[in-house]
């Protein structure tokens, strides 16, 4: 009796362990489609890049994304890329019509901007009670690196 006691436990502590991690890079997340009644923001696109393949390989150059609409107003970044690295992500807009858009944004925008520039894609982990924000982020984000080639 004992002895699947100590199965039965150690067997919940493993799932339990096993469910808790979180990769910190993962290569190819799964992302559910919201049903087709919610209302989800919309990107438009209005790239601008202003880059040009470099001879060491990879893009150099300042690309803009396209504009995020979230609820809470709109997201725009641009990226600078070094030889197809990403050197700098710049925030252009961010939701600032109330005093706690511009509160969540001047914290989730340094976070988001970092998380880019460490795993070299758009493919970062949201901030936690900054989600929209994080989404037109990330959207922006992609759709400057597509405008790059990368």
């Amino acid at each position: 009796m004992r002895k699947a006691a100590v199965t039965t436990v150690s067997t919940v502590a493993g799932i339990v362990l096993l469910l808790s991690f979180k990769p910190h890079r993962d290569p190819a997340p799964a992302q559910a489609a919201p049903p087709p009644s919610a209302a989800a923001p919309r990107a438009s696109s209005s790239p601008a890049p202003s880059g040009s393949a470099s001879p060491g390989g990879g893009r150099s150059g300042t690309y803009t994304g396209g504009v995020s609409d979230t609820a809470y107003g709109p997201v725009q970044v641009s990226v600078t890329l070094s030889h197809g690295r990403i050197t700098a992500v710049k925030a252009l807009r961010t939701p600032s019509d109330r005093p706690r858009s511009r509160e969540i944004a001047s914290y989730a925008v340094p976070r988001l901007t970092q998380e880019a520039l460490s795993a070299q894609s758009a493919r970062i982990d949201a901030v936690s009670g900054a989600t929209y924000t994080s989404e037109g982020y990330t959207r922006s984000l992609q759709s400057a690196l597509d405008e790059a080639g990368i």
